[in-house]
């Protein structure tokens, strides 16, 4: 198996659809929002084996001080060898001059991973999300 990487945004709805309901992501469901929704990010990077995606990260920054992970994830098939690790690795060479650099880890079996890869979790914040609104399928 060879894994190629890529910020090239050559990926289809179809595409995204299989990898995000892979990890069980309400996204996926989505698959024409996400593919606008991916292609406005500020930053994509992609994990591929041959033509089939099997991890992708995203980030949004404000240009200058703070970047944002928006998403990571690994096809089941694909995690435990280094493709998260390695694609979170490019995007914080991107942005190792921002003053922030956040994540959010949903899920709290997550949190022993992010720290492995340098996180720390911020006793101070909060994460907060506004229930109140429409999906708009």
């Amino acid at each position: 198996m060879t894994i190629h990487y890529t910020n090239a945004r050559s990926f289809t709805a179809e595409q995204l659809e299989r990898l995000f309901l892979s990890v069980n992501w309400e996204s996926g469901k989505y698959p024409e929002r996400l593919l606008k929704a991916l292609q406005n990010c500020d930053t994509v990077y992609t994990a591929w084996d041959g033509d089939k995606l099997v991890g992708l990260i995203s980030a949004i920054d404000d240009g200058e001080i703070a970047a944002y992970v928006h998403y990571l994830l690994v096809d089941p098939e694909y995690q435990g060898i280094g493709l998260g690790s390695a694609l979170l690795h490019i995007v914080k060479e991107k942005y190792r001059n921002y003053l922030h650099f956040f994540l959010v880890a949903e899920h709290k079996a997550l949190v022993e991973y992010y720290e492995r890869l340098g996180f720390e979790q911020e006793s101070e914040a909060t994460v907060m999300v506004y229930k109140e609104r429409q999906n708009n399928g």
